[in-house]
């Protein structure tokens, strides 16, 4: 069974504005939310609203995290990414004459819909988190007033939901279907990535991939798509038809039902 979306309340106490310019956009995301609106702080966890960003602060991560398609890791990955011939982009059957629609049922930081929007694709987000959904909205609204991407992000769309109860209601098919599952850290003594402790507070522990995999595979009409760590082990022990790896990774391709 599908758990229940987790409580925004229990992570983030507030919204806040960093200037009156940016109060009108600030009441709208509380409202959104239903957070109350409050001075910024340092000490607490809080959306913190500029007139042109919308950032997530949790104090001991240090400073905000925010989605931004238009510059650092995002802007890297379009310029530098290798293309229709990096194993993302063949993992998902991206070939001449041959540009699937996708779902990302796990969208997280939307990273990878980003390359996969930046090669053709038009990529439908699903996030359980709506916080993280939110950061990604802002981030497309932005991306669509900005010259350099807008064709991109124009490709993009965002969901706040419960993945695995939006593919069981599903009726209009994509032609894969891509799913970054949570991992956590095999070496509890090692730090882990800034970013994956956010989501890990947001999301919590992976309960439903294996779910999440099975009723996937009787939705795509093509294939569907797993990143793993290149170690990890199959989702469910569910062994897929063909793997494509890179340095890290592994991108595991199962056959539809």
């Amino acid at each position: 069974m599908a758990t229940s979306l987790p409580t925004l309340t229990d992570i983030v106490e507030s919204v806040s504005a960093d200037s009156d310019a940016a109060l009108l956009l600030a009441k709208q995301v509380a409202a959104q939310l239903s957070l109350p609106l409050r001075e910024k702080s340092l000490n607490t966890a809080q959306i913190q609203v500029s007139t042109d960003l919308v950032s997530l602060h949790i104090p001991e991560l240090g400073n905000p995290v925010n989605i931004d398609f238009a510059t650092g890791k995002y802007d890297h990955r379009r310029k530098f990414g290798g293309g229709r011939g990096q194993p993302l982009a063949r993992a998902v059957g991206l070939k001449k004459g041959q540009t699937p629609t996708i779902i990302d049922a796990t969208a997280g930081f939307a990273r990878d819909a980003f390359v996969l929007a930046s090669l053709g694709c038009d990529v439908s987000m699903l996030e359980q988190s709506g916080i993280m959904s939110l950061l990604i909205y802002q981030a497309i609204n932005r991306g669509n007033e900005n010259d350099v991407i807008s064709e991109i992000t124009k490709r993009l769309s965002i969901t706040h939901c419960n993945a695995i109860d939006y593919l069981n209601e599903l009726t209009s098919m994509p032609d894969v279907i891509y799913l970054d599952p949570m991992y956590p850290s095999r070496d509890k003594s090692a730090l882990v990535k800034k970013e994956m402790q956010l989501l890990h507070q947001l999301i919590g522990p992976d309960l439903d991939s294996e779910e999440l995999l099975s009723i996937a595979r009787k939705k795509a009409l093509k294939r569907v798509v797993v990143k793993r760590p290149k170690g990890a082990d199959y989702v469910g022990m569910q062994k897929p038809s063909v793997s494509i790896t890179s340095k890290n990774t592994r991108y595991d391709i199962y056959p539809t039902f």
